[in-house]
């Protein structure tokens, strides 16, 4: 299998984002043809441990008292990095500014008061009521 696997590896190359082959399917990594194969849930599930260890991450860049956040209103912020991205996150200064200060009710006003609340809707509710009393909705 080693060898086959290595072989596949220089025939298709790495894509680390979604391309049409040379047939018109939408492929990604090593040749996977989603329009034909998809993913596994399991894979998705792999996928989705890796996005939100990121997510985490660029959060807690993004809160410099990430530590002393509760973990509910960690989660808020991570849900918030994973949605929209650190670079769209990092936008949200008064939001950010307010967590940062601690002042969980204004940063829930920030957070209503922003065009990704009215784009998302009943997600950015509960994130925004989480963060509002730190327990989970």
């Amino acid at each position: 299998m080693d060898a086959l696997i290595a072989a596949l590896k220089t025939d298709e190359g790495f894509r680390a984002k979604p391309y049409k082959d040379t047939v018109g399917k939408l492929t990604i990594g090593y040749g996977r043809n989603l329009d034909d194969n998809g993913i596994s849930r399991d894979e998705a599930h792999e996928m989705l441990i890796n996005d939100v260890i990121r997510a985490q991450r660029d959060a807690a860049d993004l809160v410099l008292n990430w530590p002393a956040l509760d973990a509910v209103r960690q989660n808020v912020v991570a849900n918030m990095a994973f949605n929209l991205g650190k670079p769209r996150l990092a936008k949200f200064v008064k939001f950010l500014g307010a967590v940062n200060d601690r002042k969980f009710v204004d940063a829930a006003a920030h957070g209503r008061d922003s065009i990704w609340f009215t784009q998302v809707g009943a997600r950015a509710q509960r994130l925004m009521c989480e963060m509002e009393t730190g327990v989970i909705a």
